[in-house]
């Protein structure tokens, strides 16, 4: 029997590409998304069940775990893909939206890992996929919400592969470095408040960086073929690095102490 794999956030960048490449070769495929509505290619794919899934909704969770087990009789793989990447100035944030980045990104993960639990329990067996980032390693200027959030999913990935390994489970995390898709859209939120003027120049670094950075971003088919990696290699392996950029700053990471790395980020942002 065909495996299969439920994703969240797929209708676009790397979840839609890891639901394509995933279908290919022959699983089956719970793609969810908040609007399924506006989806166009992936339900004209045979074995992928376009679904409805808010993270920041439990009852649309477990409904369309529910149904992706109904359709296609168990679960293999979550890939817990959904999140988007909050950056400014800290105080320029307002409460909601600092509890939406939370909410999303780490909340939302926690809530769809515990409505597929108890079926890789039933099970004895099943994979947690879950998309970090080096931004879970190493920060960037501005980034202390979405670094914390992906930092949240290290140590939640750590930890619960613990628990997981009790029953024969297995965590998996993917590090992804730039991708093609993240600072444009649906999945870039910055804030930024001009009268706090001190701030000002890291923001103008920032965006004059953000361009340069992104001529080494990878297209987010690259992280799919990791994702489709750390699925099926039947490795004990808890972390794979995802795009050239990404390899090379985490083995600077492990490399240098804390003053020289973080001088290194500020010297690439002009600081």
């Amino acid at each position: 029997m065909n495996k299969t794999i439920l994703i969240t956030g797929a209708s676009s960048g790397i979840g839609k590409e890891t639901a394509k490449l995933f279908q290919s070769k022959g699983w089956n495929v719970i793609a969810t998304m908040r609007n399924p509505d506006n989806e166009t290619e992936l339900n004209q794919l045979p074995n992928i069940l376009v679904a409805q899934l808010d993270v920041l909704n439990v009852s649309s969770i477990e409904k369309a775990v529910s149904l992706g087990i109904e359709k296609f009789g168990s679960i293999d793989v979550l890939l817990n893909n959904a999140g988007y990447g909050a950056y400014g100035p800290l105080e320029s944030f307002s409460r909601e939206k600092i509890q939406k980045q939370f909410n999303t990104n780490v909340l939302g993960l926690i809530d769809v890992t515990k409505a597929v639990l108890p079926h890789f329990r039933q099970n004895k067996k099943g994979m947690i996929i879950n998309i970090s980032s080096i931004g879970g390693k190493m920060t960037f200027p501005l980034g202390s919400l979405y670094h914390g959030t992906k930092f949240a999913v290290e140590g939640i990935s750590e930890s619960l592969s613990f628990e997981v390994e009790s029953f024969g489970g297995q965590v998996k995390i993917v590090e992804p470095g730039m991708i093609a898709t993240d600072f444009g859209g649906r999945s870039f939120d910055f804030s930024n408040d001009e009268s706090q003027t001190e701030y000002q120049p890291l923001v103008g670094a920032l965006m004059a960086a953000m361009p340069v950075m992104s001529q080494n971003a990878s297209p987010a088919s690259v992280v799919a073929n990791v994702i489709f990696e750390a699925a099926t290699d039947g490795k004990k392996q808890l972390r794979y690095t995802a795009g050239e950029d990404a390899k090379t700053l985490m083995a600077n990471r492990k490399q240098f102490d804390d003053e020289t790395f973080i001088g290194g980020i500020k010297s690439q942002f002009g600081l």
